[in-house]
């Protein structure tokens, strides 16, 4: 009788190392995707039967490992609608895909904003069904706490600005916000560009939050100071929300009362800096004549527009990886620690700061 195949058998086949058959067996870290998919294929050949994790084609020749569960969908939630340009398009994709690998369903749930004041789960929500909750631009504290106390596994994907508020019982990932916006604000001050402003709503997100942070704290490290007038972090006086006529008219009100423009603005995205963008070609300033700007996403749009916009990167693919990882392993092991999870995110010089 053939004895029984095992990981360290795989890894000398491949002539890899017997942790990495492991990762790619069990799904914890993180692989290239070729790698993973070489690895399954050589562990189904070999007649290997303890798989948690395996590709579209496998899956489909082998139905019978996937592990049957008694709850099997996971509930997304849903603060806005996700388009073309946000990060978690694709995010989301990756997400879906990888869960589905795993054998979980996803059910997405739009929570509106009157949900949200009144503190009520979508109707069609059934926790009974559900083995995990992932989250996606929930920036609401209260509501955020009443998904807390539905115990079950929940991750933040961004979450709201933490301020002076007790952390929230759950996982939490993020894009890493405070690398590049440091590693910016250094290249500019040594490209002699000293007068650095900022742009966005700094207490929408968390993300926006730390990407603020990170802006004041580089330049208090490279000894310069953060003018409020270059600071424009708010909108017009009794004015909430995301209205983009009245938001326009903040920063047109915000740049006409400076005496002079700072060399460069860093915005809290990329939706923010083609605002600015739209606002700074409207008052006659030019990009880059006049001032520079850098965004956050890489979004679309960043590309194509005119003058090209500086920005940071998210790899939201592996934001989607990271995502079914952290879930999946609380569904497996709820009693584990809470965790904070940032994923890597790139500098990308384009037009608007000369490239």
């Amino acid at each position: 009788m053939a004895s029984k195949v095992t990981i360290q058998d795989i890894a000398d086949a491949l002539g890899v190392s017997r942790n990495t058959v492991s990762k790619a067996i069990n799904n914890t870290g993180v692989l290239a995707a070729a790698t993973r998919d070489k690895i399954l294929k050589k562990a189904q050949e070999m007649g290997y039967k303890q798989f948690s994790y395996m590709n579209i084609a496998e899956a489909a020749l082998l139905p019978s490992i996937l592990e049957a569960k008694e709850k099997n969908e996971i509930a997304l939630f849903l603060g806005n609608f996700v388009g073309g340009s946000h990060f978690a398009s694709t995010m989301l994709d990756k997400f879906q895909k990888e869960l589905a690998l795993l054998g979980y369903s996803l059910i997405i749930y739009r929570v509106i904003e009157e949900e949200i004041r009144e503190l009520r789960l979508p109707v069609s929500f059934r926790p009974e069904r559900i083995a995990g909750v992932a989250c996606i631009e929930i920036f609401d504290h209260a509501y955020c706490r009443l998904l807390c106390g539905l115990n079950l596994p929940l991750l933040f994907i961004d979450s709201p600005a933490d301020g002076f508020e007790a952390p929230l019982e759950a996982d939490l990932l993020y894009m890493d916000n405070r690398t590049e916006i440091y590693r910016f604000v250094k290249e500019m001050v040594q490209r002699g560009k000293k007068q650095i402003g900022f742009v966005g709503p700094y207490m929408h997100c968390q993300s926006f939050y730390e990407r603020y942070m990170s802006y004041r704290n580089a330049m208090y490290m490279m000894g310069l100071s953060c003018p409020e007038e270059y600071c424009l972090i708010e909108n017009r006086q009794g004015i909430s929300g995301t209205d983009r006529e009245n938001y326009h008219k903040y920063l047109s009100e915000c740049i006409g009362c400076m005496k002079k423009l700072p060399d460069v603005f860093i915005c809290t995205n990329d939706a923010a800096a083609l605002d600015m963008m739209q606002v700074l070609h409207s008052l006659g300033y030019s990009i880059p004549g006049d001032v520079w700007l850098c965004g956050f996403d890489d979004s679309p749009e960043s590309r194509v527009v005119v003058p090209s916009l500086t920005t940071i990167h998210i790899h939201s693919q592996d934001i989607g990886l990271s995502a079914v990882q952290l879930l999946v392993s609380r569904i497996r092991e709820p009693s584990l620690n809470y965790r904070t999870v940032y994923v890597e995110t790139n500098l990308i010089f384009r037009e608007s700061t000369e490239g």
